[in-house]
């Protein structure tokens, strides 16, 4: 197993008190230099090209956001979303490190890959930054396995507690690519309804604020898991938010890390059926540093199995 990381993700500065801080990367690393990871190849993101960023973002907004990155203080591009001197390179190399991981497990190189960086980017549209996010990391990585490998199905797999609203939308209308997640609703962005089939690719599990373990495996299980069984992907990408669990402070459900544990195994076995076990996860939400921490080491060391 890979993991893919790079320093200049800490550089991303979105201001005092803000929940994306770069103490959610330190305290993702810190659980990785856990002894049972030791095995584990670290390896430094690449920055992501042009070519990888406008296979799902326009190039008039690629170019907007390497203009709109300061030369000091902070710019904000929307209530939530902010740029520091750092955040433009941190972004490419988030959404870098998505699409060399997708290199890797297809070379059979590994055969799994988690990408330990920020600023996440399942809210990122084609042509706008919103929800803390600049680049479609997981998005770039699916378009990358597509054009670039010439896979017929990638599915993206999303149990952030918030809707991967652009991962959706950049994807709508392209059967190759299943979009499956379970989120939180009523919750930012207010997207992801049960009824968003787009061309028949999107499967939504919206779970109400409350919801724990049980409704989160039972969705799983009786509803996303089997399309996914369905669509047979040759590539499994992960988008892996940590923020359902109990003590996030964004959201309301009540996951527990035991939980991550139990829909990576899930994850896992799917790929072994249909993907020769090739996975790619990358980071996206969880403010909880504690909660993050441990529920980050039960997914690696669920990849890793």
């Amino acid at each position: 197993m890979r993991l893919y990381t790079h320093s200049a993700c800490l550089e991303h500065d979105p201001g005092i008190g803000h929940p994306e801080s770069p103490a959610r990367l330190r305290a993702v690393l810190q659980a990785l230099d856990d002894p049972r990871f030791a095995a584990i190849e670290r390896v430094e993101a690449p920055r992501a090209i042009r070519e990888q960023l406008e296979r799902v973002h326009g190039a008039e907004y690629v170019d907007y956001i390497f203009a709109s990155s300061p030369s000091q203080g902070q710019l904000q591009l929307d209530p939530d979303t902010v740029m520091s001197p750092g955040s433009l390179e941190a972004a490419l190399r988030a959404a870098g490190a998505a699409c060399a991981a997708t290199d890797a497990v297809l070379a059979r190189e590994t055969r799994r890959a988690f990408c330990a960086v920020r600023p996440p980017g399942h809210h990122a549209t084609r042509n706008e930054a919103m929800g803390f996010c600049l680049f479609n990391s997981i998005a770039a990585a699916a378009a990358h396995a597509l054009g670039a490998h010439r896979l017929e199905r990638v599915a993206i797999v999303d149990f952030d507690v918030h809707h991967g609203n652009g991962t959706q939308a950049i994807f709508r209308h392209d059967p190759r690519v299943l979009y499956a997640s379970s989120h939180q609703m009523p919750l930012y962005p207010g997207t992801g309804e049960a009824s968003e089939h787009g061309a028949g690719n999107i499967f939504n599990a919206p779970l109400p604020p409350g919801a724990g373990s049980i409704e989160f495996r039972a969705v799983w299980d009786k509803t996303l898991l089997p399309e996914l069984d369905l669509f047979r992907p040759q590539l499994l990408l992960i988008s892996a938010g940590f923020d359902a669990h109990a003590r996030d402070p964004l959201a309301q459900l009540q996951l527990e890390t035991d939980d991550y544990t139990w829909i990576t195994q899930r994850l896992v076995e799917l790929a072994d059926r249909h993907a020769d076990g090739r996975i790619v996860s990358s980071l996206e939400g969880g403010y909880d540093l504690e909660a993050l921490r441990e529920c980050t080491a039960a997914h690696v060391a669920a990849l890793i199995t």
